[in-house]
């Protein structure tokens, strides 16, 4: 698009690569990045082990492959053997205790307290599993 649009720009943020991290500078700089950061930026935002290791898997099988049909089939393969991941275990007894009690509380009837005491509560309620 930067070659079509005269007001269009391609940046990217700086980053610093370590080891086994990622160090975002806060510095955007012209032109693209050499490579995708989204999949280390869920792991840190807590995304499920499962999800990260899901992406890692796909991404590499995508780098494997270079032809845009190659990158199209591996990914049709992905999603006919797979099943989609959610970001929550759906079947989770924690997950349904905090929504019934989020269900049974009126939230029209609590005071400013009353809610900041509730959502303490719930959050106990994650603390403890």
């Amino acid at each position: 698009m930067t070659n079509i649009f005269e007001r269009i720009k391609n940046f990217n943020v700086s980053v610093k690569e370590l080891k086994d991290k990622v160090i975002f500078l806060r510095k955007l700089i012209p032109g693209g990045s050499q490579h995708s950061f989204g999949i280390y930026v869920a792991k840190i935002a807590g995304m499920p082990t499962s999800v990260v290791h899901r992406a890692t898997k796909m991404l590499k099988q995508l780098e494997k492959n270079h032809t845009s049909q190659e990158v199209k089939d591996t990914l049709k393969t992905a999603a006919e053997n797979d099943v989609q991941l959610s970001f929550f275990k759906l079947d989770d007894p924690l997950l349904e205790d905090i929504k019934e009690e989020i269900l049974a509380t009126n939230i029209d009837t609590l005071t400013p307290i009353e809610a900041l005491m509730k959502l303490n509560e719930i959050k106990r309620m994650l603390i403890k599993k």
